[in-house]
């Protein structure tokens, strides 16, 4: 219940009567005056989720900050962007984008020119206006029957969720409670760093990028002590999309230089095109994105397909790199990264890849030489013999205790048995 609650809240808002406003100030000023109504409403459900609407928004921030016009995201999905006729090949262009981004919608595959307005209608205020007053008015009225229906469902909603539980299980109550105390916690002493290395034959480790995370554990311990995280997977969800939030935030500070170097961060897709993310992007310089990997959890990804896809041609085309977190021994060889458009695949070390049959074990390696051994990870070694078989397939890109233990010693044997600062 608070999870669907807190989903309604974070919606973006409607902004119908911002345009009813807008256009009736505009009515002596109709002249030289164009708007473009997106019908976003129109696309599958999957392809109008709320980051969908938001980055078909954010399209237009360049027009908007030069003064050219106006966006108005709608409840309904859609956006009208009103503007002058100066900026129309610039619209036009930004039309062109997204229906490139939405390209694989089943509206817009044999709507190649849409000359029937299917996607967009164009409006020119001077001889459209009282049509375009019209549809606004219309579009208030809906908007608001639609949230009086709204309120009534989350005011049913309400009616009973009291069932014992577990002290130890998370509760609504309780994920309420550790959100607020993360807007206040300070997260930089819970920020952990762990090296992944390339490792080739008996040579020393060498760091080729940096994972932060935040620990769960000590998270727990800190903010909800005795406390199963995660006993409900929803709230747990709830919770890493809120604690995303507030890492952002933490590297997003002028004078952090945590994310200086190759690293890796681990994300929800619903953060990846969220604001928060979108700051965290714009703080960063051009050149410093291409050195960040996104790692994603598998079981995030498989939730919404649609929504990652999306995800991952947004992080792509802003130069990041995408890891698929969370794979094992048997679920390998049943994820095709190359289709998955991924860049890396991160797969956790486990005794029973050691102790597996013949057929396993070419199953594992069959599945490695698809996927391309340069891109796997094999994390969590905690011991020698992790290593060794990841050589024996192929694999150069380590990462756990043992590789740190590695790491530190090759350190002390550089620093003439002096370790400056501690590896974690």
């Amino acid at each position: 219940m608070t999870v669907q609650k807190t989903q309604i809240q974070q919606r973006l808002p409607a902004q119908e009567h911002l345009l009813l406003d807008y256009l009736n100030r505009l009515d002596k000023h109709r002249k030289d005056r164009h708007a473009v109504h997106i019908h976003l409403s129109r696309l599958m459900a999957q392809n109008r989720r709320e980051h969908h609407v938001r980055i078909a928004a954010n399209t237009f921030d360049s027009l908007v900050r030069m003064l050219k016009g106006q966006i108005f995201v709608l409840g309904n999905s859609d956006l009208m962007f009103v503007f002058k006729e100066a900026a129309l090949d610039d619209v036009e262009a930004a039309i062109i984008k997204l229906r490139f981004l939405f390209s694989d919608d089943p509206m817009l595959a044999d709507d190649t020119e849409d000359r029937q307005g299917v996607f967009a209608t164009w409006y020119a205020l001077a001889k459209d206006y009282d049509k375009v007053i019209e549809l606004s008015r219309r579009m208030v009225a809906e908007e608001e029957q639609r949230r009086a229906q709204e309120l009534q469902k989350s005011q049913g909603a309400n009616v009973a969720r009291s069932r014992p539980r577990s002290t130890d299980d998370l509760t609504p109550e309780l994920l309420a409670r550790c959100e607020q105390a993360l807007v206040q916690a300070d997260l930089a002493n819970l920020l952990r760093r762990q090296a992944i290395c390339a490792i080739v034959g008996k040579g020393a480790p060498e760091p080729v990028f940096n994972e932060l995370f935040i620990s769960i554990a000590d998270l727990r311990d800190t903010l909800l002590p005795n406390v199963n995280l995660n006993s409900s997977r929803w709230l747990f969800q709830q919770l890493t999309e809120t604690l995303d939030r507030r890492v952002l935030a933490l590297l997003n500070k002028h004078d952090d230089r945590t994310i200086a170097g190759n690293v890796s961060i681990n994300l929800n897709v619903a953060t990846l095109l969220s604001p928060d993310f979108l700051t965290f992007d714009d703080n960063i310089k051009a050149g410093a994105r291409g050195t960040i990997v996104l790692e994603l959890q598998k079981v995030d990804i498989f939730a919404d397909l649609g929504a990652y896809l999306f995800a991952r041609d947004f992080a792509h085309e802003r130069g990041y790199r995408i890891c698929i977190d969370g794979m094992n021994h048997m679920t390998l060889p049943f994820i095709d990264r190359g289709r998955l458009g991924a860049d890396l695949v991160k797969v956790v070390w486990d005794d029973d890849m050691l102790q597996g049959n013949q057929a396993s074990r070419e199953r594992l390696a069959e599945a490695i030489e698809r996927t391309g051994p340069s891109r796997v990870i094999l994390c969590r070694c905690d011991t020698q013999e992790a290593i060794t078989l990841g050589h024996s397939l192929g694999i150069t890109l380590f990462q756990g205790r043992h590789v740190e233990n590695l790491l530190a010693a090759e350190m002390r044997r550089r620093n003439g048995g002096f370790v400056r600062g501690r590896i974690r």
